[in-house]
């Protein structure tokens, strides 16, 4: 990655974001030095610019920016840090310094598939994802209609916590299977998308 330091007279604005939430953390500022830091420690690193040095966020807090993916923009003058934080972000407290609550959303099935398609490229041993790859697409598939099952069983006859439990489980199932197919979650929510955007007419004409 080649940045271009000196635009900004050496400087470059690191916008830090949850990879898990999507959500936008906070801004700082890194020279070069801190950028090599940040690189060989995989915890984010900036330049002070008030205190003229570097410094790891968490290094006082124990709530470090761990660091697990870097690109730059078009200009090669700014870097979108994608991260999990150890805890709030912000010196008030907060969990981001825009005050903003960092909680998951849907954005967390992307980060879930990214996790999954990682159990399928390296096949650790003792992983239960692992099992369910090695077990087959036919009893990949089996579990994706058992998990099924056991929704609709706690949707008609059972608790509104088992039924998002037993639905976690049938969403997890899922992407295992659609992983081992060679989809990602994200393509179903693509077809809805376009499903979504026709007209009425259409809509009408195909359902």
């Amino acid at each position: 990655m080649a940045l271009d330091f000196e635009k900004m007279g050496g400087l470059i604005p690191a916008i830090i974001q949850d990879v898990r939430t999507k959500n936008v953390l906070m801004l700082g500022f890194m020279n070069k030095e801190a950028y090599e830091k940040t690189l060989a420690t995989k915890k984010v690193t900036f330049f002070s610019r008030d205190r003229k040095c570097l410094w790891t966020k968490g290094e006082t807090s124990g709530n470090f920016l761990n660091v697990v993916d870097m690109k730059d923009d078009c200009d090669h003058d700014t870097l979108l840090i994608q991260a999990i934080p150890d805890g709030p972000v912000c010196h008030t407290g907060n969990a981001t310094c825009f005050s903003d609550k960092n909680e998951y959303g849907i954005e967390f099935l992307s980060f879930l598939q990214d996790f999954i398609d990682k159990r399928h490229e390296e096949m650790p041993e003792g992983s239960y994802t692992t099992s369910l790859f090695e077990s087959g697409v036919n009893r990949m598939a089996q579990k994706v209609g058992e998990e099924a099952i056991e929704t609709v069983i706690e949707a008609t006859n059972g608790t509104d916590g088992r039924l998002i439990y037993e639905a976690s489980d049938l969403l997890y199932h899922l992407i295992v299977l659609l992983t081992a197919k060679g989809h990602r979650i994200e393509e179903l929510s693509n077809a809805l998308s376009r499903r979504h955007n026709k007209t009425k007419e259409q809509y009408d004409k195909n359902c």
